[in-house]
């Protein structure tokens, strides 16, 4: 795990972000049921849990599903750096899928590794909840200010 690596939060930040993936609308990363783990400064971990409605015809989970978890985990990641309201689009994501998930939980780390002025550059690491290495991503994420 690279929690370990970062810097706790502000705790004005913390309590913003807490309730990530929790809204009341269902937006596509609640409906494919992803949780918030733990959020550090430009740092975060979330689950996918399993459930069978997740699963391909060969009884694997969805790559769509794994591409999701990878590109949602770092939002929390870019955004806590900013006040609210600023926008967040992911210009570019590459994933490389290592290893099929088969009736378990899998689980993401997002971190930035650069920031610019309007770009964000980032990684991500999924892995089976059993440890197994699944898939790695990354991202390119355009900021812009409120208006």
């Amino acid at each position: 795990m690279r929690a370990d690596r970062f810097e706790p939060l502000p705790d004005d930040v913390a309590a913003r972000w807490s309730t990530f993936g929790r809204w009341e609308r269902t937006y596509f990363p609640k409906l494919v049921g992803l949780e918030l783990e733990e959020l550090k400064a430009d740092y975060c971990r979330m689950r996918l849990p399993y459930r069978p409605e997740l699963e391909q015809v060969a009884g694997l989970v969805h790559g769509g599903a794994i591409a999701t978890l990878i590109d949602t985990v770092v939002v929390p990641a870019v955004g806590a750096a900013y006040e609210q309201g600023w926008g967040y689009a992911t210009l570019s994501m590459d994933v490389q899928y290592l290893a099929p998930v088969r009736g378990e939980d899998a689980v993401a780390e997002g971190w930035v590794t650069q920031r610019g002025r309007s770009i964000v550059f980032c990684r991500a690491e999924v892995a089976t909840a059993s440890g197994r290495p699944a898939a790695t991503g990354s991202l390119i994420y355009k900021v812009t200010p409120p208006r």
